[in-house]
């Protein structure tokens, strides 16, 4: 089973450099892209609630301080996978688009006592999309059309170890040390059917190798002998991810056959935010666990590579096109007894509901905002060798909209494998 568990590990990681994009959403062509749920399978059966929750027996990389509850006697791998179905909406069109993907692979286990640590692979970011607009050049004079067409793939990934520690009753700090990677490719084709007109083909590019760091607290204060409190607090600093932009514009004469390029680099210009989160939650006797949770993202003081063509600086870092992101997330989770003999008083079933604001604009306005409801189950796996490990399977709807603006329905089903094995428990013969 170890080697097992060391080559899905292995598997994981390579599955998860080569993935393709996981989405088809014309809005990852903003920004850094699709922000990635940065959750494992037991969040999100509760929407992605997790800043309070501490579990011995799962992974909770939202709150490193969580890893200081991980149970002792074992070794945890949790890896989860995805597929959504996602509708497409606008003035009335609608279009559908199907996407699955290996989500992330993490794994877990106590270091020493009071000292828990972990270590995966899970996603950030998303860009993947292919579309295109045509029309009359002149309405007046309909001989001419264009096409103008877009398309984007790539994206960032993380790669993190981090520790939790408990160093006193009922407290627990932690972090996580990760490196960002990953590319983000972008092109604009400007054609026309006339070849008087010059075509058009702009490239948008940049490469991105750093570090992120995530601080988490969380502190749990008893209320009854039943009842308990705990606080949950993350912070991750904001820093330069010393990426360029690099954008070059290729114009084509069809009538003469010859073509020109200019290229442009803009040094260091993107950033990662300032990253706040504070949630509680509320445990009735290991029974009822029902958390809410709320993250700002601080994009709003980002500046952003933009390309103004009349401009005397056409590519440059501008501001106004970043804005503040604000998420709040409730859940809650029951589970009548873990281990109980009966089969279905140890499933866990989840729920919750989240909103989110947009972290971009989209030619000035608002990026669309973000309603998401889920709803799940953690069922146990039993058998004469196991019966620690869990299956979580979660469905999700996400609906992202904005005033004059494509709508976007998305239906995801989420399936999460957390493995838990009895790496470092001691044997008694007789």
């Amino acid at each position: 089973m170890r080697k097992f568990i060391l080559a899905a590990l292995l598997l994981g990681s390579t599955l998860m450099v080569n993935a393709q994009s996981g989405t088809n959403s014309p809005y990852s062509q903003y920004g850094l892209g699709v922000l990635s749920e940065q959750t494992s399978g037991f969040n999100r059966g509760m929407n992605g609630v997790g800043l309070g929750f501490h579990e011995h027996n799962q992974i909770n990389y939202l709150n490193p301080a969580s890893y200081a509850a991980i149970d002792s006697m074992t070794f945890i791998l949790d890896a989860g996978i995805s597929g959504q179905v996602t509708n497409f909406n606008e003035n009335g069109v609608k279009k559908n688009a199907n996407n699955s993907n290996l989500e992330y692979v993490v794994a877990g286990f106590r270091l020493f006592r009071h000292l828990g640590m972990s270590f995966g692979i899970i996603p950030f970011t998303n860009v993947g999309y292919n579309y295109s607009t045509s029309g009359w050049v002149n309405k007046n004079d309909k001989d001419v059309t264009y096409t103008n067409s877009y398309e984007g793939e790539g994206g960032l990934h993380q790669v993190y170890v981090g520790a939790g520690w408990s160093p006193l009753k009922g407290l627990s700090v932690g972090a996580n040390i990760g490196y960002i990677w990953g590319s983000i490719d972008r092109t604009v084709q400007n054609n026309y059917s006339n070849s008087y007109y010059k075509s058009l083909y702009r490239t948008y590019g940049t490469r991105v190798n750093n570090y992120k760091i995530d601080l988490g607290v969380q502190y749990t204060q008893k209320l009854s002998k039943k009842d308990e409190v705990t606080l949950g607090v993350t912070y991750s600093p904001g820093h330069n991810l010393h990426a360029d932009a690099d954008m070059s514009i290729i114009s084509s004469n069809a009538q003469t056959s010859t073509s020109d390029t200019l290229a442009f680099s803009i040094k260091n210009a993107y950033e990662l935010p300032t990253m706040y989160g504070a949630g509680l939650m509320w445990n009735h006797n290991n029974q009822w666990k029902i958390g809410v949770d709320y993250s700002l993202q601080k994009w709003g003081s980002l500046g952003y590579p933009t390309y103004e063509a009349n401009s005397s600086e056409p590519w440059a870092l501008r501001d106004g096109v970043y804005k503040d992101r604000s998420k709040v997330n409730v859940g809650f989770q029951y589970c009548y007894g873990e281990r109980n003999r009966a089969f279905l008083k140890r499933v866990a079933y989840r729920a919750g509901v989240s909103f989110a604001t947009p972290y971009y604009k989209v030619n000035g306005v608002d990026g669309p905002k973000e309603l998401s409801v889920s709803a799940g189950f953690g069922i146990p796996i039993m058998n004469s060798y196991n019966n620690r490990s869990q299956l979580n399977i979660s469905g999700q709807w996400v609906k992202n909209s904005a005033t004059g603006l494509i709508k976007e329905n998305i239906f995801r089903l989420n399936i999460g494998f957390t493995f838990n094995e009895d790496w470092f428990k001691k044997w008694k013969m007789q």
